[in-house]
């Protein structure tokens, strides 16, 4: 999963410090703006951001009518009620809603907008899990852990890969630990400020602020004083749309997953879901039910794809006639092969032509199963778009799962995939998101995903950072480009999108991960560019269409 949790460093850890060290103040640089609260749709000529050029791509565009696209998303659900993407949602016209039969007979009970692969039964859903090598660990130890040379292992590849799974989960375990200890201290500063700062605005226990009613709050002591810059410190850092209940609650969420690859819950599969994940049997499960607590991540990529335009609410998203097909299968934790394989399989079965993923791990124990599912998508003319991951790590030598360099050796680079890595809102020595993966051959391009403001559940936006939001940004342009041109194949769209990105290559950036350490953005991805609506759009207008009419 890739729910970047941006507290791990920045305006949370900074916060802690000024509430219990309030000397240190002074001495920390200032927070950067916010940039604009749509600025990845914008044109850096125009404005100075570098947007995807969203107004230029329309304008081109205006002549020509559009034809409607569906668009998958694998995600974490939605909020099916938000509206800015009620309007826009597939709707599956084989199923009667409700009636309890699975109609159109394709084993989905009532799949009206999609599907829950982590669904059971009485309308739970599995969606607090743990990390793949947290599982296969506790799977594997029992046979594997008191064999100390791979001489002693009967089956010596069997072996080899518990060996690779124990160094990843102990690395895991470590920087859960790690984390806990800086990050629990974050959470009692913000709870206890938080505190401080309600009861000076004179809210409830439950009540919730943001940082334009920080002006209303009079520091009377040291306390409430430092109270009041610790949040408008937190607020500058979030954006637009933060509220203190939301901040709070993404970082208990990403608290309890760091605590389930310590104590982890092994059971939950079994236990709600009911069947097994490490069998590919063709039975069906899961549940046609699409909103749960973890649904903030989900809406808020399904909304950069096509949230309703010009509505005067929420976001613009980039696609203007899309159909959003929701599929849930993404846990806070990692995903299951199983479950990616067939959420694939259902968009592809059911109309879609885009499908967003917006998760990885570095585990995969069944990744054929994934593999299957990208060539079927292929086979299919499907694009498969994906976020490379929040790891700041080099993706051509640390490879994070899924991917396209297929197990059977077929193929190292699939025409129908799209790996998107995340830049910011300036040209400079930021543009590359200081956690975004990178790879010159793994990662395809880069695309906004540093503080982009996307739709959320139960509230009209938020700011967030991750590759899990440049990916849907350009998976919008996908569905956009097929809106116009539905005769181009998937890997013409992927042409469109990778040869409209100007390579970059007088910027010099700071690598990601790194506070000193430069490279050239052209190194960074195989186009060493940044996605364009506008170029895209022109070049697929000079394309010669693969496909037959539809």
């Amino acid at each position: 999963m890739f729910h970047f949790c941006k507290y791990v460093t920045g305006a949370a850890l900074s916060a802690v410090l000024l509430f219990n060290y309030p000397a240190l103040a002074q001495q920390l640089p200032a927070a950067e703006a916010a940039p604009p609260k749509a600025w990845h749709l914008l044109d850096l000529k125009e404005t100075g951001y570098y947007g995807v050029s969203l107004k230029q791509a329309y304008l081109f565009v205006k002549a020509k009518k559009s034809k409607p696209v569906v668009v998958a998303t694998i995600d974490s659900g939605a909020d099916t009620l938000q509206k800015d993407l009620k309007p826009v949602l597939w709707v599956n016209t084989k199923e009667i809603p409700g009636n309890g039969i699975d109609d159109d007979h394709n084993g989905y009970i009532d799949d009206i907008h999609g599907w829950n692969f982590l669904g059971g039964p009485d309308g739970k859903a599995d969606f607090t899990e743990t990390t793949e090598e947290v599982r296969e660990y506790n799977r594997l130890k029992g046979k594997y852990d008191i064999i100390t040379d791979s001489a002693a292992a009967e089956n010596k590849k069997e072996y080899a890969y518990w060996l690779r799974v124990k160094t990843v989960h102990d690395s895991t375990v470590n920087k859960a630990n790690t984390e806990i200890a800086q990050l629990s201290p974050v959470m009692n500063a913000l709870m206890v400020t938080s505190g401080y700062i309600k009861r000076s605005l004179n809210l409830p226990a439950n009540g919730t602020f943001t940082r334009a009613d920080l002006v209303r709050v009079k520091a009377a002591n040291d306390t409430l004083s430092q109270s009041k810059y610790v949040w408008e410190s937190v607020f500058m850092q979030e954006g637009p749309g933060a509220d203190n209940a939301r901040i709070i609650k993404d970082l208990s969420e990403y608290l309890a997953k760091l605590n389930n690859d310590i104590s982890p819950d092994l059971t939950s599969r079994k236990r709600i879901v009911g069947d097994d994940p490490d069998v590919m049997d063709g039975k069906p499960y899961g549940n046609n039910i699409l909103k749960f607590a973890d649904a903030a991540h989900g809406t808020g990529v399904a909304g950069l794809i096509g949230a309703v335009r010009n509505n005067n609410y929420g976001i613009n998203g980039v696609a203007d006639n899309v159909k959003l097909m929701i599929i849930k299968a993404v846990p806070n934790g990692d995903e299951y092969d199983k479950d990616i394989a067939n959420a694939i399989r259902y968009a592809v079965d059911n109309g879609a032509r885009v499908v967003n993923m917006s998760f990885g791990k570095k585990i995969s124990p069944h990744k054929e199963w994934v593999d299957a599912a990208f060539k079927y998508a292929a086979s299919k003319n499907v694009l498969l778009v994906m976020a490379a991951g929040n790891d700041n790590k080099d993706m051509d030598t640390e490879p994070e799962f899924p991917n396209d360099t297929f197990l059977d050796g077929s193929a190292t680079d699939a025409d129908n995939v799209i790996s998107v890595g995340a830049s910011g809102p300036r040209k400079g020595q930021n543009l590359a998101g200081d956690f975004s993966n990178y790879g010159k051959k793994n990662v395809d391009v880069f695309a906004p995903g540093v503080k982009v403001t996307s739709i959320t559940t139960d509230a009209e936006t938020a700011t967030e950072d991750g590759t899990s939001f440049a990916s849907p940004i350009t998976a919008g342009i996908a569905a956009l480009i097929l809106e116009y041109y539905p005769n181009l194949s998937a890997r013409q769209l992927k042409e469109a999108i990778l040869g409209s990105a100007t390579p970059l290559t007088t910027t010099v950036v700071l690598k990601p991960g790194s506070k000193t350490e430069k490279v050239n953005f052209t190194t960074l991805s195989k186009t060493g560019g940044i996605v364009n609506a506008y170029k895209a759009l022109q070049l697929a207008s000079k394309m010669k269409p693969e496909l037959a009419g539809n």
